[in-house]
């Protein structure tokens, strides 16, 4: 009898061997429908990279571009939100949920690459999207970037997801450099619901969904409405004796998306608008009870005597509205549009105490009570963009000009919002018994509270152009200038040539920019801790701040890029395409967080910081430069088999970063090894796999279908924290598959079931003193929670 990996080689190199045969080029194949196709199938959309008008198709662009489909995905999908629905289609896209990492466990982080989640820029048709106000710290991969939430619009609302996988700074503005996403939004005529229920195999981490979809008629347009309900428990895979809670983040989504148009006048009015309240709590790290260490100083004997988990929640507020008008003006085609964005998040802080408070009322006579939740401030970040669009085709121009122009003018800004006392005072006083602040997370203090903002304005020029029936030539320059660092230029060029054969080699070069977000420049946080026996403030500084400035911190500018695309694609028969593109991305002065100053690894700036009160602190600065180098392959195929048709995709991303230099200010020169040790390094170089393979087979046979996905993630190696000789710790490369069948009970009735993981893989287990998060393991490549199943019902009315 197979042993479990033994069983699962053997699957797996059956489907391998499969694929081989199934993506031989078929004379007899038949056209999928849109429905039926998936990632890297053939059809024509409009898409992400081109402001052309008219159809185009991804094997026909001048640079890569995935066209995603979601309309199967979200009727029949084994995941219920976009970023682990995409994690597990795209090679390109990473998505992990977080465990230990504080807010980061509420909000999940995506990125293009490898590179970090701030560097990749997401539009909602086709309008640029706000970012989250919430900076990765903690124990995440995208240590010190913000990013887009890609769960805050429902799977049902969506259409497609087009990912350009190619600089566009040029073309969009500042975050492009490691690629664009696009998320067009359905708009379409008729009703639908889905309701699914999911858990994973230990019996926890259960998942509800509850998600309608209609589209109506209104005053000769169209309107689609969407409302979700999503609900995520938590999973614990914390071993026996274990007090700490290891998994999944509690989450309950409550989600209303609008997306339409109706014509007026001459032109056509359109808009989006979305909002989601999210009420999330993840885990921190436990404190011990009785007999250990954390008696008084975390934690109260009389409130705790056996220890406690803290939980950090999150109220999350998202709102999302763009309203435009297109129209034409005589030869010209016009699009005026405003869009806002809105993201806050306030923190409360449960199952917790504030040891110097419990310590306080003990010292009085009391039972040593405190207060067991908080609200511990949180913060916010509003974007208002403008945009005057303006596009014209000349047909008589070589064979044919498309000439696009625009103008831009967006605002920004941020807050932060301090916690209520409690959460943050040392009431005993300083060193004295219990620490300051609630436990699992202190508040913000008055003294990190901010209110800033900033503006921008940008005009850039489009052209592409037919210069004959095989040539494709496209070209773009952007002007970009923000109030608070200055200006900057940027261009791309690309070209296609199809071959005899349905070949086509394509390539672009270009620069980019990714302006520093608010959220860098001005977040702060402040806590108390004795430091060499004195009571200090540990500080996570401001940029331009009295501390930042007496480190000799400069004022953050712009990451600067270099970007250059090489491939082809092939499309030998209408059911077969192949792409293949190599690609290099350049960064200088990318910002990163630094590690820790204080007395004892730079002394003189150590003795300067504790003349402000100060025993360490670390910032954002510009002083990192990055190399990305990489391969993107997909292929794609239909055809008949037996009585059904099957359709296979194979897409793969091999992709390597490396810190190629580090450019410390002058104040901190000599002290590189502080402003970025090897673990932070390691978190910028192998932040996500260096290789990433997706593996799909779809059959279907009148009313029965199935779904085989096979995910493989290559290595990766993160730092420990007490760094050499302590080895770093070596993730081994890992496979994983997903397993779905479905019945038809009439064309507006289908059921779903599968599971996820199906042969319950892990990561490589390491030393749990030294990972991030304080567990086996990291949660890295597919996560840490093993298999799952599901459930999906799918009703169209």
């Amino acid at each position: 009898m197979f042993k479990q990996n033994q069983l699962r080689r053997a699957v797996l190199l059956a489907l391998y061997g499969s694929a081989a045969l199934a993506l031989a080029p078929s004379a007899s194949a038949q056209t999928a429908s849109p429905e039926a196709a998936q990632a890297g199938a053939v059809q024509s959309v409009h898409v992400v990279g081109t402001r052309r008008t008219g159809a185009a198709s991804s094997t026909d662009t001048a640079v890569p571009v995935d066209i995603i489909p979601m309309t199967r995905l979200a009727e029949q999908g084994s995941q219920f939100d976009l970023a682990q629905t995409l994690t597990n289609i795209s090679p390109s896209f990473n998505s992990t949920r977080q465990t230990g990492a504080d807010g980061a466990d509420l909000i999940d982080s995506a990125a293009l690459r490898g590179l970090g989640s701030d560097q990749t820029l997401v539009l909602v048709n086709g309008k640029r999207r706000h970012t989250t106000a919430l900076v990765n710290l903690f124990g995440a991969r995208n240590r010190g970037n913000t990013g887009t939430d890609m769960n805050a619009i429902p799977l049902l609302a969506i259409r497609n997801v087009q990912v350009l996988r190619d600089g566009a700074a040029a073309q969009y503005g500042s975050d492009a450099i490691a690629g664009v996403m696009n998320i067009e939004l359905k708009k379409s005529l008729g009703c639908e619901a889905v309701t699914g229920y999911g858990q994973y195999k230990e019996g926890d981490g259960e998942n509800y969904l509850a998600s309608a979809y209609c589209g109506i008629a209104v005053a000769g347009g169209t309107f689609g409405v969407t409302g979700e309900y999503l609900f995520r428990d938590r999973s614990n895979r914390a071993e026996e004796g274990n007090p700490r809670i290891i998994g999944d983040s509690r989450s309950e989504n409550q989600t209303v998306y609008i997306n339409g148009e109706i014509p007026l006048a001459t032109g056509r009015l359109y808009t989006t608008l979305g909002v989601q309240r999210r009420d999330a709590s993840s885990a921190a790290f436990a404190r011990g009870g009785l007999g250990s260490d954390d008696i008084p100083s975390r934690n109260s004997a009389a409130m705790y005597p056996a220890g406690f988990v803290p939980f950090i929640g999150a109220d999350v507020d998202d709102r999302y509205g763009t309203l435009g008008y297109r129209l034409p003006l005589g030869e010209w085609n016009a699009d005026f549009s405003q869009t806002y964005g809105y993201n806050r998040l306030d923190y409360l802080i449960a199952n917790t105490l504030n040891a110097s408070i419990a310590n306080r009322d003990l010292e009085r006579g009391g039972r040593g009570i405190s207060p067991t939740s908080f609200g511990a401030g949180g913060f916010s970040f509003r974007q208002l963009t403008s945009n005057a669009d303006f596009s014209r085709f000349y047909g008589g121009v070589f064979q044919g000009l498309n000439a696009a122009f625009g103008l831009e003018y967006r605002k920004e800004d941020y807050k932060i919002f301090a916690g209520e006392p409690g959460s943050y005072i040392d009431a005993d006083g300083v060193g004295v018994g219990g620490n300051a602040g609630s436990q699992g997370f202190p508040g913000f203090q008055p003294g990190d509270a901010t209110s800033r903002g900033r503006h921008s304005t940008a005009g850039y020029i489009d052209l592409e152009a037919d210069i004959t029936d095989r040539l494709k030539v496209q070209g773009a320059l952007r002007h970009e200038r923000f109030s608070d660092f200055g200006s900057t230029t940027d261009g791309k060029l690309a070209a296609a040539f199809r071959l005899d054969g349905g070949v086509l080699v394509r390539g672009s070069v270009s620069t980019g920019f990714r302006a520093p977000s608010l959220q860098q420049v001005y977040f702060s946080s402040t806590f108390t801790d004795f430091v060499n026996g004195e009571p200090l403030d540990v500080v996570l500084a401001p940029n331009g701040g009295a501390v930042a400035n007496a480190a000799g911190i400069p004022a953050l500018k712009e990451e600067k890029s270099k970007s250059a695309t090489v491939g082809a694609t092939w499309s030998p028969a209408p059911s077969t395409s192949f792409t293949a593109d190599l690609y290099r991305i350049d960064i200088d002065d990318r910002i990163v967080l630094s590690g820790r100053f204080d007395a004892e690894n730079y002394p003189a700036l150590g003795a300067t910081l504790q003349t402000l009160g100060v025993g360490q602190a670390q910032f954002f600065v510009n002083s990192v430069d990055t190399r990305t180098k990489g391969l993107d392959i997909t292929a794609s195929h239909r055809m008949p088999l037996a009585a059904g048709r099957l359709n296979t995709f194979l897409a793969l991303n091999f992709s390597k970063t490396e810190v190629a230099g580090v450019h410390a200010p002058a104040a901190l020169r000599g002290f590189e090894d502080v402003l970025l040790s090897e673990r932070e390094r390691l978190f910028i170089e192998q932040g996500g796999p260096r290789r990433k393979a997706t593996l799909g087979f779809e059959y279907s046979q009148g009313k029965f279908g199935s779904d085989l996905r096979i995910i493989h993630f290559g290595p990766q190696t993160l730092g420990t924290f007490s760094g050499p000789p302590v080895p770093n710790a070596r993730y081994e490369p890992k496979t994983s598959a997903d397993l779905s069948f479905s019945w038809s009970f009439s064309e507006r009735t289908r059921l779903t079931v599968g599971g996820t993981n199906i042969f319950d893989v892990t990561p490589t287990p390491q030393d749990p003193n030294e990972t991030d998060n304080g567990f086996k393991y990291e949660s890295v490549q597919f996560g840490l929670n093993g298999a799952a199943y599901f459930a999906r019902l799918w009703h169209k009315f």
